[in-house]
């Protein structure tokens, strides 16, 4: 599986659940947004999605996204 990084906005609960349906249309994928941390890392394993990908959900869902 690749390990991405990436720092976000995504910063509480609702954002949280947000997000969830854009990056779970992926297949094979773990994922998790350490929203304590102030650069709310979202951390992906995944065999599917590219980094691409995973910024492009992640902007259609409504947020801000780079890569650590």
């Amino acid at each position: 599986m690749k390990k991405m990084t990436f720092k976000t906005n995504i910063n509480c609960s609702n954002c949280v659940a947000t997000v969830t349906p854009f990056l779970n249309k992926f297949e094979n994928i773990n994922w998790q947004v350490d929203t304590e941390n102030p650069d709310k890392i979202l951390r992906i394993e995944t065999d599917s999605a590219s980094e691409e990908e995973i910024i492009d959900s992640v902007k259609k869902a409504g947020f801000e996204i780079s890569v650590a």
